[in-house]
C-alpha cells in the first residue's frame, strides 16, 4: 500500500458581486470547489492506496518541521497547480507583528523536495495554469531547483497550449508496458496542456497526438522516481478526462510506474 500526499486542485469562489449603488457593492456568496476528488478516488479505487489531499494554502502554511514529517511519512507526493511561491514563501514574511522579533527564515521546501527525491521519494508533478512554467510564467517551477527533478525541460516563457477542440494521446513504445490494458483509442479530448521538451535520460510514455509534445514522462533522480503529466487531472483541461471509463486505470498505471524499483 502507498500513502499519498496530494497538494492542489482546490479553489474558493467569491461572488457573485452585487453593486446596488455607485458607492456600494457586496459579495453575496462563497463556494469551495474540490477539483481533486476525481484523482483521489481514482488512486484509492483499487483499495490498495490511501490519499491525504490538501489545498495549496494548507501546504503554504506548514510550519517548520511539518513538511519534513510529511516527506518522512508518505510514500508518494503529488503537486498539481501549486506555483513556486507556495514553496518559496511563508506567512510570517507578511506578518508585521513578527518583524524585528527574530530573524525570519524557514527550511527551504524546494531544497527539501529535491533532496527527498534524490534520497528515494516518489513524486508526481501534474499540469495546469500554475504548474511547470505556467500562465505568464506564474508556475515558476523552471525558476527553482525543482527543475533538477522534473523529467521534462520547462520552457522559459508561458507554456500553455489550449484548444476548444481538444487534444488526444498517443502511446510511445516505452509507454506500452506502463499503460498495458489502457485503451487510448477511447481517450477523451483534453482541452490544454503545458508544453515542455523531453529530457535526456527520461522516458516519454505518452505524447500529444496532434503536436508530438510530451504528455507523460518519467525519470529516475538519485534513488527516487518522478512522473510528470502535462495536462490537468481535473477540470477545466480535464473536464472530459475525469469522466473517462479508464481514468482510474490510467492513474493507477502512473502510480505503479513510479513505485516500481
Amino acid at each position: 500500500m502507498a500513502k499519498i500526499y496530494y497538494v492542489g486542485d482546490w479553489a474558493v469562489s467569491l461572488g457573485p458581486t452585487f453593486a446596488e449603488t455607485p458607492f456600494n457593492y457586496a459579495w453575496k456568496g462563497l463556494d469551495m470547489y474540490y477539483y481533486g476528488r476525481w484523482l483521489k478516488e481514482a488512486l484509492e479505487s483499487s483499495g490498495e492506496h490511501q490519499v491525504e489531499d490538501v489545498a495549496t494554502w494548507d501546504f503554504y502554511k506548514l510550519g517548520p518541521g511539518e513538511y519534513e514529517k510529511i516527506l518522512a511519512d508518505y510514500d508518494v507526493i503529488i503537486f498539481s497547480d501549486v506555483e513556486a511561491k507556495n514553496f518559496q514563501l511563508a506567512p510570517s514574511f507578511f506578518d508585521r507583528t513578527k518583524f524585528g522579533t527574530r530573524v525570519l527564515t524557514y527550511p527551504d521546501r524546494v531544497r527539501l523536495t529535491v533532496e527527498a527525491v534524490q534520497a528515494g521519494k516518489r513524486m508526481m508533478f501534474l499540469g495546469g495554469w500554475l504548474s511547470f512554467t505556467g500562465e505568464m510564467g506564474k508556475g515558476g517551477w523552471n525558476r527553482t531547483r525543482l527543475r533538477e527533478i522534473l523529467p521534462v525541460v520547462c520552457l522559459d516563457f508561458e507554456d500553455l497550449v489550449e484548444s476548444t477542440e481538444g487534444y488526444t494521446a498517443r502511446v510511445t513504445e516505452p509507454g506500452r508496458a506502463a499503460f498495458a490494458g489502457v485503451d487510448f483509442a477511447t481517450f477523451p479530448p483534453i482541452l490544454g496542456y503545458n508544453q515542455v521538451e523531453s529530457r535526456p535520460g527520461c522516458d516519454v510514455l505518452l505524447t500529444v497526438q496532434e503536436t508530438g509534445d510530451p504528455l507523460v514522462t518519467v525519470g529516475q533522480f538519485g534513488q527516487g522516481k518522478v512522473l510528470a503529466y502535462m495536462s490537468d487531472p481535473a477540470p477545466h483541461w480535464g473536464c472530459n478526462f475525469v469522466f473517462w471509463a479508464q481514468y482510474a486505470d490510467f492513474w493507477l498505471s502512473c502510480l505503479r510506474e513510479i513505485l516500481e524499483e
